[in-house]
């Protein structure tokens, strides 16, 4: 089980999409932005600094670590040990009011249809996980992303002179700027030494710190619950072959959804072994399943048979992690 929050302080701008040299797509379009970096970022970091700085048996780390992410939180918060998850899709909350999915006559339906709302928020605190979309919203357990997007034009100089080179001179680069009290945060089977590390794909310099979870903290309990009919993401979930996509594993001891609330797929790629893996597809955090039949297992008990594998199972980072969800009209 996860025992470790692993917080991350960006040193000033963090991390940043190296883009195309400039053209007008480039200064309208933000097509290859990726942000917060992906669990296995954090997994790499992980045996990078062990062969620098052993702190564990090198086997230990390629047999038992397993890290998620990726999640925020605020100083004031990490205290109490508290962080933002992605709100499942049966909840919507905007500042003009609040929706809830439910299901009658095994269809999605919701309540007050007087309106059509766009959300506003997309994280809630692991405290209210289980709250309706109103509850959430009056108890103020909720969040806009804290993190924007900053274009930094670069020029590349000319070697004996101080002018931009005639031919590709100009790029730009998408950094990210985070809240000043906001720090992303991660869940590990292990502890990583704190310290500074570079991290992400520009390797920014961030202050890395690891917080112990006991067993009383809200989601170690709701990740040692057993998933019966409904669930969802908080993680991108990546299903399938190294060729095929899916939107659920394939096993077959994997029950089939009957229903899902999910949006467009996110693409997913990460480096390993000092190689790009192969890309992929995932479906986005905040997907809600609702299964044929009882799982009656926890995220942590699903066989590694039901992820794909790359060197690895994807199980080790994270994928699809997912939590027990009550929805009205699910019994």
């Amino acid at each position: 089980m996860f025992k470790y929050l692993i917080t991350i302080h960006p040193l000033g701008l963090m991390y940043g999409s190296s883009g195309g040299f400039l053209s007008p797509e480039n200064l309208v379009g933000r097509s290859r932005e990726k942000f917060p970096p992906d669990a296995a970022t954090l997994s790499g970091l992980f045996f990078s600094a062990n062969k620098v700085n052993p702190f564990t048996h090198p086997e230990e780390l390629r047999d038992n670590l397993y890290v998620a992410g990726p999640f925020w939180s605020e100083e004031k918060r990490l205290q109490q040990k508290n962080f933002y998850l992605p709100i499942p899709n049966t909840k919507l909350i905007s500042d003009q009011g609040t929706k809830d999915w439910e299901i009658k006559t095994d269809q999605w339906v919701v309540k007050d249809k007087d309106y059509e709302l766009e959300p506003d928020y997309f994280w809630q605190e692991i405290v209210a996980w289980n709250r309706t979309a109103k509850q959430v919203k009056e108890s103020g357990a909720i969040a806009k992303t804290p993190w924007k997007f900053v274009p930094i034009l670069h020029p590349k100089i000319q070697k004996q002179q101080r002018q931009v080179q005639a031919e590709d001179g100009l790029f730009l680069e998408y950094a990210v700027q985070l809240d000043q009290e906001a720090c992303l945060v991660y869940l590990s089977t292990h502890e990583l030494p704190s310290g500074w590390y570079r991290f992400g794909g520009e390797n920014h310099v961030v202050e890395i710190n690891s917080l112990t979870l006991d067993e009383n903290h809200p989601l170690i309990k709701l990740l040692n619950q057993p998933i019966q009919t409904a669930f969802a993401l908080i993680t991108p979930g990546v299903w399938g072959s190294n060729r095929l996509s899916f939107r659920y594993p394939q096993h077959p001891d994997f029950p089939q959804p009957k229903l899902m609330l999910t949006d467009k797929a996110v693409p997913y790629r990460y480096r390993a072994g000092g190689r790009m893996g192969r890309g992929r597809y995932a479906v986005n955090s905040g997907s809600v399943y609702v299964l044929e039949k009882p799982l009656n297992l926890s995220w942590w008990n699903w066989s590694e048979d039901w992820f794909p594998k790359e060197g690895y199972s994807l199980k080790k980072v994270g994928c699809g992690l997912c939590l027990p969800l009550t929805i009205q009209g699910v019994a």
